[in-house]
């Protein structure tokens, strides 16, 4: 994932910014209503980007893969939709408790951008995706950095065709709708209204995306490594936030690592999720080949 790439990542300020001031309205409605569901995972499963995570001799990726962590933020599928028989396949390799957070095809969000030709498309990617059954985590739908607030009239037609029994997040990226105020609040609101989530993106190049403005009681969170030392201490830096959140009434935590080069995925994921296993009490599953009691001095 090269989305956000500097040259020279010790030169960005990467901390987290304050909460939006709705952020904790969101989820106060949801306090004291259960322990948190936490998801980790990476982008991709295959053997190429994830340098030296499988053993020597594994068979099958995924079902190695889904062995160590509890999710995959599922990229595949928005490059092709896959015919039925994959998903049933995917739904029977990977254990009860594992789910996958699919991405929208492009032709959705890249290639036809939201026009009045979409809902078919829609319609036939969410028939095969449903085979995931309750594996099926929250889809995402990532718009293109040039689709901007004058297309404002096909998110909301988007919004309001999408079948509520399936859980949605939003990721923008044009600058302008989170950089113009009025247009920010409306879109914030239709997300709120609607029940979906608004992807924060945490990379080097394009800090304007961390708002920090939850529209419901989920934090979608893609997180960019620079491959650089500064990795880490990000990634402490979320423990603390997320915690917070939590304590405020925090119940869905969806956490996705990347990295520009895609090296360290995994190790980047074993020391978050043993961190946050501390902060939260929680009892997710460290890969086991990759824990380390301190981050590692690879820089």
């Amino acid at each position: 994932m090269k989305f956000g790439k500097v040259e020279q990542p010790e030169l960005i300020d990467f901390t987290i910014p304050a909460d939006h001031p709705e952020t904790a309205g969101v989820l106060g409605k949801n306090k004291d209503k259960g322990p948190s569901n936490i998801f980790v995972g990476c982008a991709k499963w295959n053997r190429q980007d994830l340098k030296n995570f499988y053993p020597r001799g594994t068979k099958d990726e995924l079902v190695y893969y889904s062995s160590q962590f509890n999710c995959i933020e599922l990229n595949a599928t928005f490059y092709r939709i896959f015919p039925a028989e994959q998903y049933e396949k995917w739904y029977d390799k990977t254990p009860d408790d594992f789910k996958f957070f699919p991405k929208m095809t492009n032709e959705v969000s890249h290639l036809r951008r939201l026009n009045d030709k979409v809902y078919g498309i829609v319609d036939r990617y969410l028939e095969v995706t449903s085979l995931l059954k309750e594996k099926l985590g929250t889809i995402f739908l990532q718009m293109h950095n040039n689709f901007n607030p004058k297309n404002w009239d096909r998110v909301v037609r988007f919004v309001e065709y999408w079948p509520k029994e399936f859980s949605l997040a939003m990721e923008f990226r044009h600058t302008d709708w989170f950089n113009d105020e009025k247009v920010a609040q409306e879109l914030y609101h239709l997300l709120e209204e609607n029940d979906i989530a608004n992807v924060l993106v945490d990379t080097a190049g394009r800090r304007d995306l961390m708002h920090m403005r939850l529209t419901n009681n989920e934090a979608f969170i893609r997180y960019v490594g620079a491959n650089h030392e500064s990795d880490y201490p990000r990634l402490d830096d979320w423990v603390k936030r997320l915690k917070a959140w939590e304590l405020q009434g925090l119940k869905n935590i969806h956490f996705f690592v990347h990295q520009n080069l895609e090296l360290e995925s995994p190790l980047l994921s074993a020391y978050f999720i043993k961190n946050l296993n501390e902060a939260f009490g929680s009892e997710l599953k460290i890969p086991s080949t990759l824990v380390q009691p301190s981050p590692p001095s690879l820089f």
